[in-house]
């Protein structure tokens, strides 16, 4: 018989916390679970004048798809051309240097509200190019300085089709310009992605956290 209607009030089930009320898989009941899309924590690295922060383990079959999360990463160079940027790598972190064809957007306002934009930028794309793609614009290091953002890897194990990616960040540069950074694209390669690497174009990262998930 077809269930029609359900009388919440009668239902006696407590959710554990990270939990979910869900039909059972005969769909005759109810029970308590993953509902899917959930954020499973693998790794962290916090920079101190790191040159890179690279992940060499936990990029496997297990997920098909990976979060980073960039938290406050804050450049130790003076100047407006510090940007951060990745690569991936596909033997294990030995080199990073897949090939790469992308799209960039970003949005800018003033923080005296004097000037807005929206535009593609050219000069953040990349075209079958093996090198690093930038992921913000450029930083400062002062303090009120910094950028922090997403960064979304889709199916990096699979040997079967490219690997596609999309980024987003905030990050405040010199002038006291807020943008918003967007890229989008894939890595060309049909080998599996297995490390994934960080720097900032010009001197460290003095600070900043990156964190990289497994969504289930």
């Amino acid at each position: 018989m077809a269930l029609s209607k359900v009388d919440f009030n009668s239902i006696n089930v407590t959710p554990a916390a990270s939990k979910a009320i869900k039909f059972n898989s005969s769909n005759n009941g109810l029970e308590t679970g993953d509902v899917g899309g959930s954020l499973v924590l693998i790794s962290e690295q916090t920079a101190s004048s790191s040159s890179t922060i690279s992940f060499t383990s936990g990029i496997d079959s297990t997920y098909k798809e990976y979060v980073f999360k960039f938290i406050n990463i804050h450049p130790s160079a003076s100047g407006d051309g510090n940007k951060l940027q990745f690569n991936f790598s596909a033997d294990s972190g030995s080199n990073y240097n897949v090939t790469k064809t992308t799209t960039a957007i970003r949005v800018h306002h003033y923080e005296d509200d004097s000037e807005t934009g929206l535009g593609y930028h050219t000069g953040g794309d990349l075209a079958q190019s093996t090198n690093f793609q930038v992921i913000t614009e450029g930083l400062n290091n002062d303090n009120d300085h910094g950028a922090s953002g997403t960064m979304i890897l889709f199916d990096p194990s699979s040997t079967t089709f490219v690997k596609h990616f999309i980024t987003e960040t905030s990050s405040i540069r010199p002038g006291n310009i807020n943008y918003r950074y967007m890229t989008a694209g894939y890595g060309n390669t049909t080998s599996a992605i297995d490390a994934v690497q960080f720097k900032i174009s010009s001197g460290n990262m003095d600070s900043g956290t990156i964190k990289m998930y497994g969504v289930t």
